[in-house]
């Protein structure tokens, strides 16, 4: 049986990636670019930067910063306005997974038409939309190199996963340098997400050969420099291996898809503004634990690949170790539990029912090891409390 495997069509990876801009947009015949990002990237300079980097080769660029974390159909809206207004040719996506999630929806949606809700999955979105130029700031989500975007739908407070060839973006510029600021909470966060992605994508029923190879590669990166990335984040080394493992984190979960975790994660995000990396880490420890006796094998290479097992640990050990080892992340990146980050209790178990028909229905449970029911969903998440 073979694999589909989508890519962008550039790779550009290490210091001064994102530099190298107007290079790629000229190889890639585009000359009006619309630069989408948020507040915070204005503020740091990085979208300034690259309007100036693009001016020396007599390329202006407009910015649109309007996007927000865990964007909605409403946010992105006004950017879909500003691209059919204007004469773009290209898109430069630059901040982490909200920018470049957003990016991927206006480019299908300003040159398709119609409303979100019409592309969400089970459709495949292989239409090609204003081409992506993806530059990522964050070691975490892989959107860069995935096929995939997520929109939440404010009306319904259900987080649309979005799937197909025309959320890839046609470039990705994954510079390590633009990761020196990003502070700890989100180091954190973001960190435990690519991880998520690396472990998630291995143990997936949709894994492969070639996705194993991206994965086991992501988390021989991750595992070793989550840590030390947290605590000092102008560490370069860490950073690379970070951003590296990161994109390939995402190589991987593009060609095998996610599972249970991500399928929990969404509705918690949507329903409490819960940051993706972060209710990725509340759930990741708990998840791994009741998944492991489908695939004992395959999370104990995990366990060997971040580095917490080696070749003598029994499969049991090695799945032990990793246990120990992702209970005790969550305690030294201080990931709180639910009711640690503020959610009210009797407004989170209300809402279980209604949360655990969102995760099946977004088809990711179904690619886990152990397929959960309903029922044990509703359990996995009184758990978490």
């Amino acid at each position: 049986m073979s694999s589909q495997i989508i890519l962008p069509r550039i790779l550009q990876v290490g210091a001064g990636a994102s530099e190298e801009l107007p290079n790629v947009l000229a190889s890639l015949n585009c000359s009006r670019p619309l630069i989408i990002t948020d507040k915070m990237m204005v503020e740091l300079g990085y979208a300034e930067s690259l309007k100036a980097c693009l001016l020396q080769r007599s390329i202006s660029a407009d910015v649109f910063s309007d996007t927000v974390p865990e964007p909605t159909v409403g946010s992105i809206q006004a950017g879909v306005e500003q691209v059919r207004n204007g004469d773009y040719d290209c898109i430069v996506a630059l901040g982490g997974g909200s920018p470049i999630d957003s990016a991927k929806a206006i480019s299908i949606l300003a040159r398709f038409g119609g409303v979100m809700s019409d592309y969400k999955f089970p459709r495949i979105v292989n239409e090609s939309g204003i081409p992506v130029i993806a530059v990522p700031t964050t070691a975490g989500t892989g959107s860069e190199a995935t096929r995939f975007t997520i929109i939440t739908d404010e009306t319904s407070d259900e987080k649309m996963l979005c799937v197909g060839i025309g959320f890839m973006p046609v470039a990705a510029l994954v510079d390590y340098n633009l990761t020196l600021t990003v502070p700890a909470r989100t180091t954190a966060d973001t960190g435990i997400d690519a991880l998520t992605h690396a472990m998630e994508s291995y143990v997936s029923q949709k894994a492969n050969l070639y996705s194993d190879s991206q994965a086991l590669a992501a988390m021989r990166l991750l595992g070793p420099n989550l840590r030390t990335s947290y605590k000092d984040g102008t560490n370069k080394p860490a950073r690379e291996a970070m951003m590296l493992g990161s994109t390939l984190a995402g190589i991987a979960f593009s060609a095998a898809s996610v599972a249970l975790v991500h399928g929990m994660s969404r509705p918690i995000g949507a329903a409490f503004h819960v940051p993706h990396g972060l209710s990725n880490a509340m759930l990741l420890p708990t998840i791994t634990e009741f998944s492991i006796p489908s695939a004992p094998e395959r999370y104990a290479d995990c366990a060997r690949a971040m580095g917490v097992a080696d070749e003598t640990d029994t499969t049991d050990s090695a799945n032990q170790k990793l246990l120990k080892e992702l209970y005790a992340l969550n305690e030294e990146l201080q990931v709180p539990t639910p009711g640690g980050f503020g959610i009210d209790r009797a407004k989170f178990f209300e809402l279980i029912p209604t949360m655990a028909q969102q995760a099946l229905a977004s088809g990711s449970p179904g690619n886990n090891p152990r397929v959960p029911t309903a029922q044990q969903i509703a359990v996995l998440y009184e758990n978490l409390w």
